[in-house]
């Protein structure tokens, strides 16, 4: 059986519907039942190759797939959801130095986790058709897929819990993270617009006063400083 992606429902590859209005585009992620991938059916009884070849191969959306944020400010080959992930794992491991007491194998576990249930569901805005408790329901269902898919011997669990833990935001590490989430977003936003010409203001102001950790509030004003220079 072929992976559907849950953001148009038909192929791999999602591209073509970024032509598609932004309400569109949510009417068909929405549309389809959500599968797992390929081989979801063996997951629990096949070899645990198969089973991680096939979970690797549901990364690839994460990949393929731009943040939306980026696409509906008209951003020229805007980042994927992985470009993102990769950059905020960095950081994590970077900044769990600045806090003494902070797990940083951890921290950066979350970094690696804190989207992929975005490999299913897409990168749901906050002005999307969804409510928060809709968007909340489709990641943790699209997470417990992937903890099927890997099964608890190749850390399901393990990568279940950790999505959790950052959503929970009750960990110090949790938090870290959620600064990173944001810092990385401005910074991408900053850099975007020396790059590009373009005015991305509304990132810088929807997380000021928003950073909670030490760490969160220097980079920010770093990154702001640098950005008015």
């Amino acid at each position: 059986r072929a992976y559907m992606h849950v953001a148009c429902g038909f192929c791999p590859v999602a591209s073509h519907v970024l032509a598609r209005t932004r309400a569109q585009l949510c009417r068909a992620r929405f549309a389809y039942p959500v599968r797992a991938s390929v081989g979801d059916d063996m997951a629990e009884e096949g070899s645990s190759a198969s089973r991680a070849v096939s979970f690797l191969h549901l990364t690839q959306q994460l990949k393929l797939t731009p943040r939306t944020g980026w696409v509906n400010h008209g951003v020229d080959k805007p980042e994927s959801i992985a470009d993102h992930m990769y950059r905020m794992s960095l950081m994590a491991m970077v900044a769990a130095k600045e806090m003494p007491g902070l797990d940083q194998n951890r921290c950066v576990k979350l970094a690696l986790i804190h989207d992929l249930a975005e490999a299913i569901v897409g990168d749901i805005t906050p002005h999307d058709p969804v409510s928060k408790e809709e968007k909340a329901k489709m990641e943790a269902d699209a997470m417990a897929k992937i903890r099927d898919m890997l099964g608890d011997s190749l850390g399901g669990e393990e990568v279940e819990a950790l999505w959790h833990e950052y959503e929970d935001q009750v960990t110090d590490e949790a938090k870290l993270l959620k600064d990173l989430d944001k810092l990385e977003m401005i910074m991408q936003a900053g850099e975007y617009e020396r790059a590009q010409g373009k005015d991305l203001s509304q990132f810088f102001e929807s997380t000021a006063g928003k950073f909670t950790t030490p760490v969160g509030q220097a980079w920010e004003a770093e990154i702001v400083a640098r950005r008015k220079a």
